[in-house]
């Protein structure tokens, strides 16, 4: 057993799992930051941040795209790599703006989800995923 995990060969099936299970992890943490963001949108609150000079409204909008939106994606493995990007321009924003003076623990989390998404656009969104049964793979 200790050979077999080891070793230098790796599972396939145990590759698609796991890329199952860190989509579909990422993507609904992810929308438990994203769904409050929505709520305040529909409810009229448009106060937000606005790192680029486009607005607090605008940038509202986009965050609420990716974190709610794109996540959906991800979870569901559709677009997948695609729907990446925008979570992974949002989670570099929070990290290297919006926390930028703030201490390591404060922008952590962030850091944590910009690897994630970079390795699910590296990845792919493996066999497991909605999108290959609508190209019909």
């Amino acid at each position: 057993m200790g050979k077999k995990m080891l070793g230098p060969k790796t599972n396939e099936f145990v590759e698609n799992v796991w890329l199952l299970v860190l989509r579909a992890g990422a993507g609904a943490f992810m929308m438990t930051h994203g769904v409050p963001k929505l709520q305040k949108l529909l409810a009229g609150d448009l106060a937000f941040a606005d790192p680029f000079g486009i607005g607090s409204t605008p940038s509202l909008i986009l965050a609420v795209f990716a974190e709610v939106f794109c996540s959906a994606l991800v979870v569901l493995g559709i677009a997948t790599r695609l729907a990446t990007l925008p979570l992974i321009v949002t989670m570099s924003v929070a990290a290297f703006m919006i926390h930028a003076n703030d201490p390591f623990a404060r922008k952590e989390m962030a850091f944590l989800y910009l690897l994630i998404f970079i390795t699910i656009l590296v990845y792919g969104s493996g066999k497991f995923a909605l999108g290959n049964v609508i190209r019909g793979k």
